[in-house]
C-alpha cells in the first residue's frame, strides 16, 4: 500500500506540473490564433512603431508605441523605488535582524502580496493622487509616478523574499573569513556576501519586474489612462495591460479592435516570458 501510495502522489504531481505548461501553450496558442489576423490589416512594422492609439476613430489608429513606452516608464520608476529598498530589507532580515524578529518581519513583508491590487488602486486614488497634484501643482495626480510608487510596493514581497532566501544561503564561512581577514561587520555584508548572493538578487529583481509589468487594476486606476508618449513622470500614461482591460469589453468581436488586443496580449506575453525566463537561469545558477 505504501508504494502503490508513493506512485500514486508521484503521478498527481508529474501531471500537475505538465498540465500547467500544457496550459500556457495553449494559451500561447489561442492567442497566436487571435492576434494573428490583425496583422492581415496592418503591418507589424506600423503596429509597434506607430505613435497614434485611437482604435475607435475614423480611420481607426493601431499604434503600440505609446502603450509599451508607458508600460517602460511605470515599471522603471518602480523599479528604481523597489530594488534599493528591497535589496536593503531582505538584507536586514537575513543578516541585522534580532533572530526572534526574523520570521515576524518576513512574514508582515510577504502579507503585502495578498492585499489585492484593486485595493491598492483604491488606496492610491485616495491618498497618493492627491499627494503627488499638490506637490507638483499638477492639474492631475494620475500620473506614471504615482502608478510607479505603488506598484513598487507590489514588487517589494516579490524582491525581500527570494533576496532574503538567496542571502540566507550563501556558506557562513564566507562571513567568517571576510571577519577574520579584518573586515567590518558592515564591509563583510555588502563587499562579500551581496557579491556572493549576487545571481539570486538578479533573479528576485527580474520576478519584480514581472509581477510590476503584468499588473493591470492599480495601473489602470491611477496612471490617468492616457494613450500618449510621455515625456517625463509626471504625466499620464497608459500600459498595456490597461488597454487590455479598458478596451475588451468594448470591442466588437471580429472587428480590427478585438484582434487588436489580442496582437497587444501577444507582445505582452512574451515580454513576461522572457522575463522570468532569465530570472529562472539565475534562481538556476543559485542552486548550482
Amino acid at each position: 500500500m505504501k508504494k502503490i501510495k508513493e506512485f500514486l502522489i508521484e503521478k498527481i504531481i508529474f501531471i500537475s506540473g505538465s498540465l500547467s505548461i500544457v496550459f500556457v501553450v495553449l494559451i500561447f496558442i489561442f492567442l497566436i490564433k487571435e492576434g494573428i489576423l490583425f496583422f492581415k490589416y496592418v503591418q507589424f512594422k506600423d503596429f509597434i512603431v506607430g505613435k497614434n492609439w485611437y482604435p475607435i476613430s475614423s480611420p481607426a489608429q493601431f499604434g503600440m508605441l505609446p502603450l509599451i513606452l508607458g508600460s517602460l516608464l511605470v515599471t522603471l520608476g518602480a523599479m528604481i523605488i523597489s530594488i534599493p529598498l528591497g535589496v536593503a530589507c531582505a538584507l536586514y532580515i537575513a543578516e541585522v535582524v534580532n533572530p526572534k524578529l526574523k520570521d515576524l518581519l518576513k512574514t508582515g513583508v510577504e502579507l503585502l502580496a495578498a492585499i489585492p491590487s484593486v485595493v491598492i488602486g483604491f488606496i492610491g486614488m485616495v491618498t497618493l493622487v492627491p499627494l503627488v497634484k499638490n506637490i507638483f501643482h499638477l492639474p492631475t495626480g494620475l500620473t506614471a509616478l504615482s502608478g510607479s510608487i505603488m506598484l513598487a510596493f507590489m514588487a517589494m514581497p516579490t524582491i525581500v523574499s527570494i533576496a532574503e532566501d538567496a542571502i540566507t544561503v550563501v556558506p557562513r564561512r564566507y562571513k567568517e573569513a571576510a571577519l577574520a581577514l579584518g573586515a567590518t561587520h558592515w564591509q563583510a555584508l555588502y563587499r562579500v556576501i551581496l557579491v556572493a548572493a549576487a545571481p539570486g538578487i538578479f533573479a528576485a529583481i527580474m520576478l519584480g519586474i514581472g509581477r510590476v509589468i503584468g499588473e493591470t487594476m492599480a495601473v489602470m486606476m491611477i496612471t490617468g489612462n492616457a494613450a500618449v508618449i510621455p515625456h517625463s513622470f509626471l504625466q499620464p500614461v497608459r500600459t498595456l495591460t490597461a488597454t487590455i482591460a479598458a478596451e475588451m469589453g468594448e470591442s466588437i468581436r471580429g472587428s480590427n479592435h478585438y484582434y487588436a488586443l489580442f496582437a497587444v496580449g501577444i507582445i505582452l506575453f512574451i515580454i513576461t516570458f522572457i522575463i522570468n525566463f532569465i530570472a529562472d537561469v539565475f534562481l538556476h545558477r543559485i542552486k548550482k
